[in-house]
């Protein structure tokens, strides 16, 4: 895909949704941090319904810290993964606590140090707090850049680095959260509804495009 085609493509998402972000809720870098560890494996509904009746209780290191393991499970018991997920949420903050004075640090070295804190991870806080342009590949996007053609690659750090020097400068910051959102709901791993797809033009994913129903 040339950059001619690219540019064309995320000039059309950012005219579709000129200000998009994560669907996860939050109000604060931490409370960021915290849903999106709760988010692996899980959707980002089934997080927002636990973390709504979590951070009305606790929604800082200390106070979080403070319900502990046992006592933090009940609120998170819905999402998968629940019992590790606790071990790791509690133990992020008393780091944070001991060793960043209950701030989120905001170098990928700090943030990667904490338990459960991936790469991936990293890069939706420092994009989504702190705004540097980075671009964390999950599922949607390892899948939206491999069909599309806009970076492909064999696994996410070579997507990652693909797109990093595919996406146009003025979109890098937002492109995160346009692939994103187009895998949820346009490019579908199974059904990609190709017929509804505003880039379907200039992807190259090649397959028989059905008809919208009733067509």
């Amino acid at each position: 895909m040339n950059a001619t085609i690219r540019q064309a493509i995320f000039a059309r998402l950012k005219e579709q949704n000129p200000h998009p972000t994560t669907e996860l809720e939050y109000t604060t870098p931490f409370e960021l941090l915290i849903a999106v560890l709760l988010s692996a494996q899980a959707t980002d509904v089934s997080v927002n319904k636990a973390t709504r009746k979590l951070y009305p209780v606790a929604n800082t290191p200390e106070t979080i810290y403070a319900l502990g393991v046992d006592g933090l499970i009940p609120y998170i018991q819905t999402i998968g993964l629940f019992r590790t997920k606790a071990k790791n949420v509690i133990e992020t903050c008393r780091i944070l606590i001991a060793e960043h004075s209950s701030q989120v640090p905001r170098t990928r070295e700090a943030l990667e140090a904490l338990p459960g804190v991936g790469r991936k991870t990293a890069n939706v806080v420092l994009n989504t707090a702190f705004g540097e342009a980075t671009i964390a590949v999950d599922t949607h996007i390892f899948r939206v850049s491999n069909r599309t053609g806009i970076a492909p690659g064999k696994n996410v750090d070579i997507v990652e680095e693909k797109l990093l020097k595919a996406v146009p400068a003025e979109y890098r910051m937002d492109a995160h959260h346009w692939l994103i959102l187009h895998g949820r709901y346009t490019c579908l791993a199974r059904t990609p509804k190709c017929w509804n797809c505003m880039i379907a033009d200039l992807c190259e994913f090649k397959q028989k495009t059905p008809l919208p129903k009733g067509a």
